[in-house]
This record gives C-alpha cells, structure tokens and sequence, in this order.
C-alpha cells in the first residue's frame, strides 16, 4: 500500500511538473488599464510628457516608444511572462496598427480612477474603450475567456503625495474595485492589481538622511493604501469564489529592491537606488527636457542597468525586472484555481 501512495505521489509531481501553466501561449490576451507605470504607448507626443523625448527608450526599443523608462515597464514583462508580445497600445490600434491578437494597452500616463491634474481618460474612460470594442466584436467571448488583465492605479489620483487623509484613500479604493469588477464582468477571469510604491522613497522626495533617505510620513500613507487595497481583494476574492484578483505588492518589490528592510539600508545591487540615472542640470528641469536652441537640459547615469530609477518617478528597465522578479510569485496564483482539474483527471484515470 505504501508503495502505491507513493508511486501515485511521484507520478501527481512529475505531472505537475510537465503541465505547462494555464493560460499561457499565443492564445492569451492581455488587456493593460492605468498609468505610466503600465503605459507602452497611448501617452501622445506632447509638450509636458517626455516619453516621446530622448534620450526615453534608449536601452528598449533604442529610441522613444512612448515608454516612461529607458525601456521595458512591468507591462511588457507580464506579456513575456505570458508568452505573448506586449499588447498594442490602443492609441496605437486606433491609429491603424492591426495588432490586437495579444490584447491590447489602455493606460496612459499620469491618469488615475478619477481625473488628475495630468488630464488623460481615467480608468472609467479606458474601461469605455474596452467596453466598445467588446461590443464591435474586436475582442470575443473565446477571445476574453483565456484572458489577463493588469490594472496599474500607482498614486495619481492623490496628486500631492504628502496631501491626503484615510477619506481620500477609501475613495480611492472604492472606484478601483468598481472598476475591476466592470473588468471581471465584461468576461476577463484573472485580474492583477498593484499596490501602491514606497512614494517616500521616490527620488523627487528623498532626503540625504539616516538610517534611511526615504520620507516615512509618504510612506505610511502608502502603506494605509495598501492595506485597504489587500482587504478589498480578499472581499472581491471571497465574493468570485477563487483566486480571481490578485496584488502584485509594488511596495514591497521597490523596498526589497532597494535592499531596506525595518527602515534600514543594506547592500542593493543597484549603485544607488534612491538616485535617477537621467536627471535635469538644473533646478527646474527633468529627463529629456531641452532648450530654446535644442541644448539637452538633463544628464544620463553611464550605465542605466545599475539604477533602480531611470527619472524621478519611474524605473529603469533593470529596475522594472528587479520588480517583476519579486513579484512574479503572485502572477502563478493567478492560474491556481486551474491547477484541481488536472489533478482530478489523473486521480479519475
């Protein structure tokens, strides 16, 4: 008997092993919603947003796509991990780029679930766009049912950082779960959601003191996002009977990143993790600005790879990969609730 429990326990892991994971192939679909963390390219080529600007793109794709970083985001890390290309950006679709056979990528940067002080479609707006092509038929029912999407809602909608109370945070937190149970409800069955970043930690806000240069009073309003986001999922999970919603833990990526644990620095990989690689010369001017006469405003790290920030705000694409590494764990949780079935065909066999 013995022998057979275990045979039957090494024949469950080989086949566990050999499974490829639920979802993933060239029939996925990735549908992308929020902010410049997660935008590939809906952002337009105008005055205030760099991202069409060099030196924006110069690691991925060699110049600018649109992208807040030098390259890759979390976005097209997902898609990879998904074993599809990154979705088109739908500013990109509408322009007549017939791409949507992996999805497609509503964010746009600065926006949050409400309006902002960046303007932008918020994420009702992008959510109306996904809606429309439902209905046209751009996207079917077998097109939705083996779909992901990612939801990026990173700090917008509180503007000012170190403004803000818990009234502002559970507002937040109300219109986000209303807008990913519309997304679960137009037909897509597996929803990520980041949690807010460490905002204290930005570059724009830290301060040159120890044991850590990150601002504590921004962090903590971060971490009380954070903690409403995580009972609102597990509400949202309880009420979808499975694992539908998941967080990918931004915070805790960013400050595992930087090596910090308690409040104190240790030994990062990254030279140094509060400091961009591509800043203004100036007080006043940012990556990629330029002059009257065409001048670069701004300077470049000599090696991006080894800062965490490419600007004042977003990753690097070696930063963004940190971030991915650490929170990949919880993109697997996604395909768990398939995970049943194939163990009750073999246990049937």
């Amino acid at each position: 008997m013995e022998k057979k429990v275990s045979f039957t326990l090494a024949f469950f892991l080989c086949v566990l092993i050999v499974i490829p994971e639920v979802g993933h192939g060239a029939d996925t679909k990735l549908f992308v919603f929020g902010d410049s963390y997660a935008d590939t390219g809906n952002t337009p080529p105008v005055d205030g947003f760099q991202c069409w600007e060099e030196p924006y793109g110069i690691t991925f794709p060699g110049k600018p796509s649109g992208r807040f970083s030098d390259g890759r985001v979390l976005t097209d890390f997902i898609a990879e991990y998904l074993g599809i290309r990154s979705p088109v950006p739908y500013r990109g679709w509408k322009l007549g780029l017939n791409l949507q056979n992996y999805g497609m990528n509503f964010a746009y940067g600065g926006t949050g679930v409400f309006n902002t002080i960046n303007g932008g479609p918020n994420m009702t707006s992008q959510i109306n766009d996904f809606q429309q092509l439902i209905q046209q038929r751009v996207f079917t029912k077998r097109d939705l049912s083996s779909s992901v999407a990612h939801v990026s809602a990173a700090g917008n909608d509180y503007g000012a950082l170190s403004v803000g109370g818990q009234k502002d945070i559970e507002s937040v937190i109300s219109e986000l779960v209303l807008n990913l149970k519309r997304i679960y409800s137009l037909g897509v069955p597996r929803i990520s959601v980041v949690a807010v970043p460490p905002f204290g930690c930005m570059p724009q806000d830290v301060v040159p003191i120890q044991p850590s240069p990150c601002n504590e009073s921004d962090n903590s309003f971060a971490r009380l996002h954070n903690q409403l986001l995580k009972k609102a999922v597990e509400k949202l999970n309880t009420e979808t009977g499975g694992s539908t919603f998941v967080i990918l833990d931004l915070y805790s990526a960013f400050m595992y990143a930087f090596n910090v644990h308690n409040n104190r620095p240790g030994k990062s990989s990254f030279v140094n993790p509060w400091e961009e690689c591509c800043k203004g010369r100036r007080s006043g001017s940012s990556c990629g600005d330029v002059d009257e006469d065409g001048r670069k405003e701004y300077v470049v790290c000599e090696d991006p790879k080894h800062s965490f920030f490419w600007d004042a705000i977003h990753p690097s694409q070696q930063g963004w990969l940190a971030v991915f590494s650490i929170v990949k764990p919880s993109l697997n949780t996604l395909f768990l609730p398939h995970a049943p079935l194939y163990l009750l065909a073999i246990i049937i066999m």
